[in-house]
């Protein structure tokens, strides 16, 4: 959306402005319609409103989009660790503390500049997320499918939608799950008290997680978690929602909890059925060094 939009509330509007907004403007995800109301560029009648702000018939909605701060984005030559390539497809594992996309904050030195180096990537996601189909957050590593070209991000971007594909992460917690497995099923939406968080939230967007446990220390736990849904930040807020917040994590974890440089959490296994052959495909990364190391330290002092 670049330029201005006003509208008039029908019938066919009236209710909740987050909801009804979604529906009126598909191609914006709900969260997105959520941050623009919180930040105030979404007003009724000339008036910030909250996105619970049930609309009226004859309500005027304006509606005035941050402009994108420009980013330059360049191709940088930083060693990747492809799993697997093809023509259609690249399977990255990311190291902890590389961000996936130029954001403001981050716009040089991401995942993004370093794939833009190596290939031609598909155009779908717009200037700044060529190729990236899903996200990790910026201190997980781990597994992530990078379309070349536009026919395989509509595949992968639809089998993610459909929930056919798999990815399995393992996660280090705080505290010792009672449980061998588990499923988390609570909706997560933009926390009430710090917009920098996630929550679960009575009113948003549907979220599960399935965990097993792996292994069990003094203090700590070692899970494997299978996403259903692909929620920002979800492992870390639903572990938290079940009184194990992730070892590490600056965000949802205690003030005390393991050193390190964020959250212990690695993206290990992901699968998806190939955009041009339709073969399905699984592949694995072991835990990258710092998270093994801390598994042998914990076998030796928290047993």
């Amino acid at each position: 959306m670049d330029e201005p939009v006003r509208l008039v509330i029908t019938a066919a509007l009236t209710g909740r402005i987050d909801k009804q907004l979604g529906h009126h403007f598909k191609q914006f995800s709900r969260s997105q319609i959520q941050r623009w109301i919180e930040d105030g560029h979404v007003k009724v009648n000339d008036q910030p409103v909250k996105p619970k702000y049930k609309l009226a018939v004859g309500d005027v909605v304006t509606i005035e989009p941050e402009k994108p701060k420009k980013i330059d984005l360049v191709p940088e030559n930083i060693p990747l660790d492809i799993v697997y390539e093809d023509d259609d497809v690249i399977v990255v594992n990311k190291p902890q503390g590389m961000v996936v996309h130029p954001a403001p904050g981050h716009p040089d030195h991401t995942l993004v500049n370093a794939l833009l180096y190596h290939s031609p990537l598909s155009t779908i996601n717009g200037e700044f997320r060529p190729g990236i189909v899903h996200r990790i957050d910026k201190d997980t590593s781990g597994l992530l499918m990078v379309a070349k070209n536009d026919m395989a991000h509509r595949s992968l971007a639809a089998q993610l939608k459909a929930k056919t594909n798999e990815r399995e992460y393992v996660a280090l917690v705080h505290g010792v799950i009672k449980e061998d497995r588990g499923t988390i099923d609570a909706p997560l939406g933009r926390s009430p008290k710090d917009r920098k968080k996630q929550a679960v939230v009575a009113d948003g967007r549907h979220a599960v997680t399935h965990f097993k446990v792996l292994k069990r220390y003094q203090h700590y736990t070692l899970v494997s978690c299978r996403l259903e849904t692909g929620r920002t930040h979800q492992i870390r807020v639903h572990m938290k929602y079940i009184g194990h917040p992730l070892a590490g994590d600056p965000l949802y974890g205690p003030r005390k909890t393991l050193p390190g440089n964020g959250q212990y959490l690695h993206a290990r296994l992901l699968g998806f059925k190939h955009p041009r052959t339709g073969k399905q495909l699984t592949f694995t990364a072991p835990l990258p060094s710092y998270f093994q190391k801390m598994l042998d330290k914990l076998d030796k002092i928290d047993n």
